[in-house]
């Protein structure tokens, strides 16, 4: 398994946790930091992916 993979994947979390949270907070303000931290848990996953992908092409050959 990659490295880089490994790093990027608490990030993912965290961004996705911090998504979650601004979403449901009380306040009416925070809705639009959900959508930003959302779409970047999104794009850390997306990352991710093509983390994974890479090393198994990698691993193949």
């Amino acid at each position: 398994m990659n490295e880089d993979f490994w790093l990027v994947v608490p990030v993912a979390v965290v961004w996705a946790i911090l998504g979650v949270l601004y979403a449901l907070a009380p306040w009416g303000d925070m809705i639009g930091y959900a959508w930003v931290w959302g779409f970047g848990s999104v794009l850390f996953m997306g990352l991710g992916g093509l983390l994974l992908r890479r090393t198994a092409v990698h691993g193949k050959t």
